[in-house]
């Protein structure tokens, strides 16, 4: 059987690098290089202390380290594995389940809640409606290959949708079936600490780093019809942008 160190490469102690840095760049790269990919088990640090003649204080620091990273995760009473880690490019319009399916990642959602009232102020400024507009409001918490990636909290103008029985999987389906698919948004991203109520919902300590994306989604003549706000696993999420010069 190979060992961990034959997968993916020894110490060198002559090198005038700390051994838990050199651990923590051998386990980084081997995830990179895809020697290591999502799921994987990395052996308890009793093991590593053994197979590499280092202290566990070593072993913990370097997994510590990898785990703040994101590329580790620990699962209470598993074991420590190779994180899930989805790249959401910023560059075209596309839903939750088109991103995981795009990735060879199956989608799912679990409905928290589905209502219609009118228009917050908060909302009445986000999408440029009068105060009595109705709404549809939709929150539910994303899934990819069953592991929990975000909650998202959506309100659609009334108009938009014929009913709440409408949207049934995927929101942006039963816009298009209904012609108000989103053809332009707007997105701001900030990174943050996730309070309790999302944490919970997530899995994550109370917090936990994330990700909050709002978006405001918009018609081919201007006007907003989608107004979301998400908070995605910091350690599961990866934002992509491709930029260019001109």
């Amino acid at each position: 059987m190979t060992s961990f160190s034959d997968r993916i490469g020894l110490l060198q102690e002559d090198l005038r690098v700390p051994l838990y840095l050199q651990l923590q760049q051998l386990v980084r790269q081997a995830i990179q290089s895809r020697l290591l990919v999502q799921d994987d088990v990395i052996p308890a640090e009793r093991d590593l202390a053994e197979e590499y003649g280092v202290s566990r204080i070593t072993v913990r620091k370097a997994i510590d380290g990898l785990a703040q990273e994101g590329l580790l995760v620990r699962r209470r009473g598993a074991g420590t594995f190779v994180a899930a880690r989805v790249d959401k490019s910023f560059s075209k319009l596309s839903s939750f389940s088109e991103d995981m399916m795009a990735r060879g990642r199956r989608p799912s959602s679990e409905w928290l809640s589905k209502s219609v009232g009118s228009v917050t102020p908060e909302e009445s400024l986000s999408l440029g409606l009068s105060p009595g507009t109705r709404v549809y409001r939709f929150q539910r918490m994303r899934f990819a290959d069953d592991v929990p990636m975000a909650v998202e909290y959506s309100t659609i103008v009334g108009h938009c949708l014929p009913s709440l029985d409408a949207v049934v999987d995927s929101l942006y389906t039963a816009l298009e079936a209904n012609g108000c698919r989103p053809v332009r948004a707007l997105q701001r991203l900030r990174a943050m600490h996730f309070p309790s109520e999302q944490s919970k919902r997530l899995g994550v300590e109370t917090g936990h780093a994330g990700l909050f994306i709002e978006r405001r989604g918009f018609l081919a003549d201007g006007e907003a019809v989608e107004f979301t706000q998400s908070y995605y696993r910091g350690d599961a999420y990866d934002v992509v942008a491709e930029l260019n010069a001109s």
